[in-house]
């Protein structure tokens, strides 16, 4: 343990530890810094970690050691059969992380895409995702963009998991664990300013106003401008958490947050000839006037956790979730043959949707002869009501019924008004799912050397389905099993060697409920095998490197049939495999790292449409990444950051025509304690200004990286 005080603090440090250790029989699962806040109460010995002294926490922690994501159960990660990547409070904070996008910038195997300028759309594993997003083990599937303000850590597991999660997770999936009231004091605020008007502050604020009930509160606000001309952005959101110790054994949670986030649709700019545009970072493609996203986030929840007994562990966590979200772009096609206009169209849509989640829990450990066991039992059961609405633009001005016009490259922005209607295909409908899922997972120890993991998810998922244009309606009910399977050689406690399988479905109405039809609703859902093999190893408690090979097939991928274009057949869709190395932690006691190599390798396996044809490379997938960030503390005031990200060659979309060029970026940062209560950080994105394309949506939807930008961070404790 490596405290940054002097030497009157570390002695009352440790008069204290060792007084709340007299204080009570056992340690709380959730009083460890490697374990999420929301695990239940344990009865059994956790090695004390991090806890503050003078408001100044342990540093560079960039690691962890335990997680209750991928298995349910408080688990050692070097004991998962299972590529997962942990990205801790600590590295979000040095690199200056906002978003989902951010997070994935040093994460093996994941990318990021464009999600037409109103949405996260993480790629793992080939397949990209706007649904596959959990918080505190939760469904989170909206369409928005994420921030990390009340985050305590992200999560991205990597291959599909629909034992623990259910449906969907084809590729993988991204948990965001929560700052939450821990019976700890929690006393900070940040200020961050940065290039292009940038203005940021978060908040985080909580105490025990008893021995038994505890509050925290974190809050955000930011209202900036952007490298792209026209794009703004303003957010902000406040949740509020709670705690309540009912007894020594049973402790209930509960808490709420708003989120809302207004900013421009940027949907970048548009290709020619196999090629992004050679145009000005900040260069809009489109009217930036008529193009902007607002998305409003109610969520709420209540979780307890009882101890039965040593041995026996219930939980129960309810969680409803209101979503408001429209976004409107007028944005770029393509460009004309002769490389002089751009074509430019737009839409705007509208979702609602309400969520209500409850999952129950029971964990129970059992010894049976030589073998030990944790069985997990569950049933989540789900309701999800959703309506959508969808105008087409019209630029009437031009002539009656224009959905599409021209503007000259050397100007590609537009100020021609578009009025927004209902074209004869827009969708106006009414969604509303439901799902019951049961779920059985046993944990097997057959030896301190040999363990083992298997278990089997029964869902139903019934859907009812309205076009209230058309008052046509629509039912859809799939069944699915998802198993799971995997097993773990220790040669050593700190080191493991695994293999798995697993399952995953995507039923017909789409990873967003929307996309019920008459040709697809009888279909099965498509399905997703990951194969994989890996290597764990915690060189040290503070350092972990991670191996993985998989082989990941998508298969009852709905086309049209050849011989009648009024059916649909099922085909195997695609197929991705590759290799991830991960590297995390300290190497030295002033020396942290965090980085990954990844090599990918996608393609689909049979001809989809005209442009989705066998052959062709998965869209948006390198086949080689490597990234690398370093943190250096020169002494106890002063420390320097660095990272690399190399990313290769990618296409836009799956007809394989627009070629995305690879890059190189540097990313640079300084760090500076000025006393035990203030510490400034700069952060540099970009360090050489080179031009390189972050991310794309389509052929002619492609995002310019940004320039050189600098960040300057404030924070105080008190």
């Amino acid at each position: 343990m490596h405290l940054h005080a002097n030497r009157h603090s570390r002695r009352f440090a440790a008069v204290a530890a060792l007084a709340g250790l007299a204080a009570t029989s056992a340690l709380r699962a959730d009083d460890a810094g490697d374990t999420p806040s929301y695990l239940p109460p344990s009865n059994e010995v956790h090695l004390l970690a991090q806890f503050e002294v003078n408001g100044q926490k342990e540093k560079n922690v960039y690691t962890v050691q335990r997680s209750a994501t991928a298995t349910k159960t408080d688990t050692a990660l070097v004991d998962v059969p299972q590529s997962i990547s942990v990205i801790t409070r600590e590295l979000i904070d040095d690199q200056a992380m906002q978003n989902i996008g951010d997070v994935t910038r040093y994460v093996p195997g994941v990318g990021i895409a464009q999600g037409e300028g109103n949405r996260d759309t993480p790629v793992l594993r080939g397949n990209s995702t706007t649904a596959d997003f959990f918080i505190d083990g939760v469904r989170d599937d909206v369409q928005y963009f994420r921030d990390l303000y009340n985050v305590d850590r992200v999560e991205v597991l990597k291959g599909p998991n629909a034992m623990i999660f259910g449906r969907g997770g084809s590729g993988g999936l991204i948990n965001r664990v929560t700052k939450q009231a821990n019976g700890r004091a929690h006393r900070e605020a940040t200020l961050q300013i940065g290039s292009w008007e940038q203005y940021r502050g978060t908040l985080d604020f909580g105490d025990k106003l008893t021995d038994a009930f505890s509050y925290r509160v974190t809050g955000l606000y930011e209202d900036s401008n952007s490298y792209r001309d026209g794009v703004t952005l303003k957010r902000y959101g406040t949740s509020p958490t709670f705690r309540y110790d009912l007894s020594r054994a049973t402790t209930l949670r509960f808490g709420y947050e708003y989120f809302h986030d207004e900013r421009v649709a940027d949907r970048g700019i548009s290709s020619y000839q196999g090629r992004p545009l050679a145009v000005d970072p900040s260069t809009f493609f489109g009217d930036p006037a008529q193009s902007h996203v607002d998305a409003t986030v109610h969520t709420a929840f209540a979780a307890i956790d009882h101890r039965i007994n040593a041995a026996l562990t219930l939980r129960n966590h309810t969680r409803f979730s209101t979503y408001d979200k429209f976004y409107q772009n007028v944005f770029p096609g393509a460009v004309n043959a002769t490389g002089t206009t751009v074509a430019i169209q737009g839409y705007n849509n509208a979702t609602q949707r309400d969520n209500l989640f409850n999952q129950t829990d029971l964990v129970w450990d059992l010894d049976a002869g030589s073998l030990k066991h944790q069985i997990l039992t569950g049933l989540e059961l789900g309701r999800q009501v959703t309506d959508n609405f969808r105008n087409t633009a019209y630029f009437d001005s031009v002539a009656p019924g224009t959905t599409s016009i021209q503007v000259p490259l050397s100007n590609p922005r537009t100020t021609i008004p578009a009025v927004f209607r209902q074209s004869a295909t827009d969708a106006n409908n009414h969604g509303v799912a439901r799902t019951a899922g049961l779920y059985a997972q046993d944990q097997i120890e057959f030896t301190p050397h040999v363990l083992g993991i298997v278990g089997l998810r029964y869902d139903r998922f019934a859907v009812d389905f309205r076009n209230n244009r058309t008052a046509v309606e629509l039912d859809s009910t799939d069944e699915m099993l998802s198993p799971r399977a995997g097993l773990v050689i220790k040669p050593a406690a700190n080191l493991s060697l695994y293999t798995s399988y697993s399952m995953s479905f995507v039923p017909r109405a789409g990873e967003q409920l929307s996309s019920l039809s008459l040709t697809n609703r009888n279909l099965d859902p498509e399905e997703f095998k990951n194969y994989e093999v890996g290597l764990k190893w915690d060189i040290r408690p503070e350092l972990s490197f991670t191996a993985a090979a998989y082989r990941l097939d998508r298969t009852n991928v709905a086309v049209t049939d050849p011989t009648d274009s009024t059916k649909s057949i099922l085909i195997d869709g695609q197929r991705a495999k590759g290799i991830e190395l991960g590297i995390t932690g300290r190497v030295a006691r002033n020396w942290s790292i965090s980085g990954g190599y990844a090599y990918q390798d996608g393609e689909i396996l049979s001809t989809q449409s005209a442009t989705v044809k066998a052959g062709a490379r998965l869209a948006q997938l390198p086949r080689h990444t490597i990234s690398l960030w370093n943190r250096y503390d020169l002494n106890r005031d002063w420390g320097f950051g660095l990272g690399a990200i190399y990313r290769g060659e990618i296409f836009a979309s799956t007809d394989n025509t627009v070629r995305i060029p690879s890059f190189v970026r540097f990313d640079a940062a300084a760090f500076y304690r000025i006393n035990d209560r203030i510490r400034a950080q700069l952060n540099v994105e970009n360090v050489l200004d080179r031009d390189y394309i972050s991310t794309a949506n389509s052929n002619t939807n492609i995002t310019p990286g940004s320039p050189r930008a600098f960040r300057v961070s404030v924070t105080t404790t008190f």
